[in-house]
């Protein structure tokens, strides 16, 4: 068989129950035709990006769902439907590497397709940045207010492991992960155009660095920071030597 025969067995399958179900024949035009494609890679990128939107579509919608669980106080599914979330995060930052297989001259190639767009303006992306600010103030009502306490309740000083603590974690692990993505997404950019260069809109690439130190829970940080301070001041910051009280 010709490469131009199984190209067109690759932009035109047979289409069965499973794929008609699927929107399989309008799935595969979402990219450009293959005659059009720039060069081999482009299309592997088209496809990295367009399926990080449907992940990050997921994760919107099941977000919307934690947040009305949030506020009926059903600790159970927001804890199910956050390791959800987290499982679509660790994909969408496992995939990136295979746009590591594009040598810094192809994605050149490719940058020129692009416009004056950026990974910056992706839908998914900014709905998902829109979010943690009522994650939180759903968190904050229902956990927090509702039941008399503080960050510093949940994680020190009335510490009992219970539902505020668990939502909490499941928050700061989303936080986490999230910004564990960003800052791949740093070093892909730093691998193939390098973090000196420019954007398409003329403005520094290491701008975004900036973002991937963001914080959507900044609260469930910081509390880490004033407890180590507090206990820190319990056993002073110089401590003795371990080694020092062993016998000799």
């Amino acid at each position: 068989m010709t490469r131009d025969e199984y190209h067109q067995m690759i932009e035109n399958p047979r289409m069965l129950d499973y794929g008609v179900y699927l929107n399989v024949d309008k799935l595969l035009t979402c990219q450009k035709p293959l005659a059009e494609m720039c060069n081999a890679d482009e299309l592997q990128f088209q496809v990295v990006h367009q399926v990080e939107e449907l992940w990050m579509k997921l994760m919107a919608y099941t977000l919307v769902d934690v947040i009305g669980y949030l506020e009926e106080g059903n600790t159970n599914r927001v804890v199910t439907l956050m390791g959800r979330v987290h499982r679509l995060m660790r994909l969408l930052t496992a995939q990136l590497d295979v746009l590591e297989t594009m040598s810094p001259l192809e994605y050149q190639e490719i940058r020129k397709q692009l416009g004056n767009g950026s990974g910056q303006e992706s839908p998914g992306f900014q709905l998902l940045l829109r979010m943690p600010r009522d994650l939180w103030d759903a968190y904050k009502k229902t956990y927090l207010d509702g039941k008399g306490l503080t960050v510093a309740d949940v994680y020190d000083g009335k510490y009992d492991h219970g539902d505020s603590y668990v939502v909490a974690e499941a928050l700061i692990e989303y936080d986490e992960l999230f910004q564990k993505f960003r800052a791949n997404h740093v070093y892909l950019i730093h691998r193939s155009i390098g973090l000196g260069s420019k954007s398409l809109k003329g403005r520094p690439v290491a701008l975004l660095e900036a973002g991937a130190r963001h914080r959507f829970f900044p609260e469930l940080w910081d509390i880490r920071c004033d407890m180590t301070d507090a206990w820190g001041a319990s056993y002073g910051v110089v401590r003795e030597a371990i080694h020092d009280k062993q016998p000799a």
